[in-house]
């Protein structure tokens, strides 16, 4: 073994670390990009629809049931749920636009289908038109916010 160098010895190698260390350093800074660039994309497109169409539909709908929006948690839901979406949809090395579109709108299906069924289900008010307009949306809104995120993410840190 005289003249080789052991897998241990690599690391101590000021160029190897180095490099290593960038990879590190780009990939970090793709998935900050992928995830402010999602969350950017999400939240105008979601506030328009909660500011128009379900703003009327909610009202008269389950108008009883609203109440003021609390900060705090929609905050921590949109933090939460774009987080979900790069480590379901946009953030694996093989993620494309077809892919992020299609994988997209099923994560928004599966998410927004979990919290309205659950509603349907236990709460008198609440209708299978809600339920509809609520999750055909959240299926648009985060296919459409997941791959423009995509986009944005290959344009400004792309994939190492």
């Amino acid at each position: 073994m005289r003249g080789r160098q052991s897998r241990n010895d690599i690391p101590s190698d000021p160029y190897y670390t180095r490099g290593a260390q960038k990879a590190s350093e780009m990939v970090l800074k793709r998935y900050v990009v992928l995830y402010l660039a999602t969350l950017i994309v999400l939240i105008p497109i979601d506030f328009l629809f909660l500011r128009t169409v379900a703003k009327e539909l909610f009202t008269s709908q389950v108008g009883e049931m609203l109440g003021e929006i609390r900060l705090a948690p929609a905050v921590l839901f949109y933090l939460l749920y774009v987080a979900g979406i790069l480590v379901f949809v946009s953030a694996p090395p093989g993620a494309t636009w077809r892919s992020t579109l299609l994988y997209g709108a099923l994560f928004g299906l599966f998410c927004y289908a979990t919290f309205e069924l659950t509603a349907l289900a236990l709460l008198k008010q609440w209708s299978w038109r809600v339920v509809l307009v609520d999750v055909s949306w959240g299926m648009f809104m985060t296919a459409l916010s997941s791959t423009s995120g995509l986009l944005i993410a290959d344009q400004i840190a792309p994939k190492a």
